[in-house]
């Protein structure tokens, strides 16, 4: 984990991304138990934590929509990198807490982090969020909390999938992060097709980076065909990246998978 200076913009800034599965799994999530997990936090303390964690989101996380409501998930949240992206609900009943849950997304790795079977290092700002008004300090000075926590169904109305390319990504190996989806954030298989070809399997790395080394020069544009670890579902983002492409690069498409309506 890498610490960050950078405190989260309040502004929209308009950087779609895509984590995400289907409703069912979303909708299912509302069934599930609270349990116990300890919470630690780390860097600033209206930061996101760290913009260089394990899973290559990079500064994404200190914008919109996640404004550094991330963590750093210790082993059993972390996954070996599976867990990236998955969102998670928190609520705190010290008498500092406002006992109202708070959302946040595996953002990182806290590999030390097994004093618990579940453990959250949670960004600064997280972490005061679970506060009462004006108690955000307080409650970060206690260092350590019991929560209780269940698994969460990541929402981004208003985002559309986009492909951040690796800045060592090139004609012969193709690699990119995938960002801020509405669902549960897993992925049983990512595919690239490039101009004129078939789809190709990605290779899933220890972080929410996947991976092609093909053995022959790739041309764009491609596109890239999704599939939820969950629920089968599969969507295309057509020509997301295209010919001309630059390593480093946010690439942003028209598709992401659907988000369900709170029923009145």
């Amino acid at each position: 984990m890498a610490s960050s200076s950078l405190k989260c913009l309040s502004s929209i800034v308009v950087l779609t991304t895509f984590f995400a599965i289907s409703l069912k799994p979303c909708s299912g999530h509302n069934k599930t138990h609270w349990n116990t997990a300890g919470i630690t936090w780390y860097g600033d303390r209206e930061g996101p934590g760290s913009t260089g964690g394990a899973c290559g989101y990079g500064d994404a996380v200190a914008k919109h929509p996640y404004r550094c409501m991330v963590s750093a998930g210790g082993p059993s949240l972390f996954k070996d990198g599976k867990g990236c992206g998955a969102c998670y609900r928190l609520k705190c009943d010290h008498p500092l807490c406002t006992k109202k849950p708070i959302k946040v997304m595996i953002s990182d790795e806290c590999p030390g982090c097994t004093k618990e079977a579940v453990h959250f290092d949670l960004s600064g700002k997280a972490f005061g969020a679970l506060a009462k008004r004006g108690k955000g300090d307080q409650l970060r000075n206690l260092g350590e909390l019991k929560v209780s926590y269940k698994r969460a169904c990541c929402k981004h109305p208003k985002a559309k999938i986009a492909i951040h390319v690796d800045s060592g990504a090139n004609p012969y190996y193709m690699s990119f992060a995938v960002k801020f989806a509405n669902g549960d954030g897993n992925f049983a298989c990512i595919e690239v097709q490039p101009a004129g070809g078939k789809y190709l399997k990605m290779e899933e790395m220890r972080s929410a980076v996947w991976r092609l080394s093909p053995g022959v020069p790739l041309k764009g544009p491609f596109n890239i065909r999704l599939t939820s670890a969950v629920s089968g579902k599969k969507i295309v983002a057509k020509g997301v990246i295209p010919e001309k492409w630059s390593p480093g690069a946010i690439y942003h498409s028209k598709v992401n998978f659907p988000v369900q309506r709170k029923q009145k």
